[in-house]
């Protein structure tokens, strides 16, 4: 058998928003904790590449990141790979972002190309917190995901953002990979939970509950909610979308991607709009 046909990788979950502060960071590492719970390996790629998180959410002390995978690019396999993710006490291994903002630059489309495919090779999963927005370093993690969680609440703003956004991503055909997450569901707002479907247009929603004095303290202290908090009503709420995503999960089979034309299609729309 060979190996192109033989080798089975994982599936590549990206994480985004249309605004900041909506609990994406959160989201991506308590969903990372409780897949892992369910015994199944796990990998994040913390995508927010200039101001990532992740390490911060889980106290992690990385002495790798991203930057220095790339510089090992044209030596790089997987097991060399495994070397430069931080592990976390729960199971779940975590490529950090750069500890500079201005590092993001080197985050090349080449080495994305390169990096998450070797992820998903050793893992079952391997999810990655983006960027706020649709950034050219976003775009292209959305582009590789075999599934796309869109992350709102029932603020007006954010809510408008995520319209455009779900509006973008159809024009980039990549709606059909989207599944939408409104965090805080529970929280007073002129617009009710009930209502955002409708709004944005998605039949079927995950709802968290709103839980932000647990959620503070979560990312406050670095120990992701559903390890010391999972009685919680917003833990089982992470441990229920944990459980939705990995039944449905399908191990498909290493294909090289072609994202070229969605980018240059995304380029072009910009160019087009908003620079003269």
């Amino acid at each position: 058998m060979s190996e192109e046909k033989g080798q089975k990788r994982g599936e590549f979950i990206a994480i985004c928003s249309a605004k900041g502060g909506v609990g994406r960071t959160l989201l991506t590492v308590n969903l990372a904790v409780a897949l892992c719970k369910k015994n199944i390996r796990i990998s994040v790629l913390d995508g927010d590449f200039q101001f990532g998180d992740v390490s911060l959410a889980m106290d992690l002390q990385s002495t790798f990141t991203i930057k220095d995978v790339i510089q090992e690019l044209n030596r790089l396999d997987e097991y060399t790979l495994a070397s430069y993710l931080s592990h976390h006490e729960s199971g779940v291994k975590v490529l950090s972002a750069p500890e500079q903002p201005e590092y993001a630059d080197l985050v090349t489309e080449e080495a994305l190309e390169k990096i998450i495919p070797l992820m998903l090779t050793q893992n079952e999963y391997t999810i990655a917190d983006t960027g706020v927005g649709l950034t050219d370093k976003s775009l292209s993690l959305l582009e590789k995901a075999d599934q796309i969680l869109l992350v709102t609440n029932l603020e007006m703003a954010t809510l408008k953002n995520t319209k455009l956004m779900l509006e973008t991503l159809d024009k980039l055909e990549l709606r059909d990979k989207v599944r939408l997450v409104v965090n805080r569901a529970t929280m007073e707002s002129v617009i009710q939970a009930a209502d955002v479907p409708d709004i944005l247009g998605e039949e079927d929603p995950i709802y968290i509950p709103n839980d932000f004095q647990i959620s503070s303290q979560s990312l406050n202290i670095g120990i992701p909610f559903v390890i010391n908090q999972g009685k919680t009503e917003l833990a089982k709420s992470i441990f229920k979308m944990a459980e939705q995503i990995s039944s449905r999960r399908e191990i498909t089979m290493i294909k090289k991607k072609e994202p070229s034309f969605l980018t240059k299609m995304f380029n072009r729309k910009r160019v087009k709009e908003g620079t003269e």
